[in-house]
Order: C-alpha cells, then sequence, then structure tokens
C-alpha cells in the first residue's frame, strides 16, 4: 500500500480533505506539522518564533523521511515542504504526491483568522499569500496530480484524489 502525500499552500483542505480519505481507504492519517508539534511540545508559531524557520524546516525533513520507509499512509505535509527537493524525493519516493490548489482569496477566507499561522504574521496577509504561492508554484508543479479545491468540498477533493490514483495506490 503505498503512501499518498498531500501538498499544497495552507487553507488548500490538506488536513480536512486527508482524513476523509484515509478514512474511506483504510488508511493510517499523519499531519506532519501536528506531528511536529506534538515531538517538540511547541506549536509551530513558537519554533518559528523561537528557533527560526530553518530548524523547523530540518524537522520537517527529518519527519518526512522517516515516513516514508512506511506504507499505507495519507500524509499531510507543511505547505512549505516542497521548497526541500529532499522532501519531493522522500515523498514521491513512498507514493503519489497530490498537489491542493485554491485561489488567494479563498485561502485568505479560509486561514485568515487564524493565529496559528505564522507566516501571515504581517501587514497584508493576501499580498504575504500570493508572493508566496508564487514563489512555491515550481514546486508545487512537481506533484503527479493537482486539484483546485476552491469550489469543492473536502468529502469531492477525497473523491478525486481517489478517482486519480486508482491503480497507482
Amino acid at each position: 500500500m503505498r503512501n499518498i502525500t498531500l501538498v499544497g499552500f495552507m487553507g488548500t483542505g490538506k488536513t480536512t480533505s486527508g482524513k476523509i480519505l484515509a478514512k474511506r481507504l483504510g488508511y493510517h492519517f499523519i499531519d506532519v506539522d501536528e506531528e511536529i508539534e506534538r515531538e517538540q511540545g511547541v506549536s509551530i508559531s513558537h519554533i518559528f518564533s523561537e528557533l527560526g524557520e530553518a530548524y523547523f524546516r530540518m524537522l520537517e525533513r527529518d519527519f518526512i523521511k522517516a515516513l516514508s520507509f512506511r506504507e499505507g499512509l495519507v500524509i499531510s505535509a507543511g505547505g512549505g515542504a516542497v521548497i526541500d527537493e529532499r522532501n519531493i524525493q522522500s515523498m514521491k519516493l513512498s507514493g503519489v504526491l497530490v498537489c491542493l490548489t485554491a485561489t488567494p482569496d479563498t485561502i485568505m477566507k479560509r486561514v485568515g483568522s487564524s493565529r496559528n499561522r505564522p507566516l501571515l504574521k504581517v501587514p497584508d496577509p493576501l499580498a504575504r499569500i500570493k508572493n508566496l504561492m508564487g514563489a512555491r508554484e515550481q514546486f508545487y508543479r512537481k506533484s503527479d496530480f493537482t486539484i483546485d479545491t476552491t469550489a469543492m468540498t473536502p468529502g469531492d477533493v477525497a473523491d478525486e484524489i481517489i478517482r486519480l490514483t486508482a491503480g497507482m495506490i
């Protein structure tokens, strides 16, 4: 049973759709950010502010590599996980890589009020979303499949992933 790893910008539905997908497939669901928080005993925001993004990215890389040796997982990778080519290699080695997208306005509506998004703690979060999405686009394109979740329910996203990956997992 190969893994399905969900990547994409924050607020595209990786965690919500991933949990539904895992349940439908009988796989285990793992959210990389949640597991890092659990292991470290502090929030991602705390890691970013106190230890820096580079330290967080190292933890993320190590965790994703460890997951690549397991099977039967739906993995929700953090929004910036794709900026490290080693993560992309680990995720593709262990299964199928699916990128979830949404429009910047949709993302802003979904996560704009969240206080747990360290990269959006700026005066103009919508501009930051657009900037980060543009910078990461080249990495997201390395996915096996891309799904625009803007007008989809999480259940519809899970169904589409199942349809697209049939015979691959």
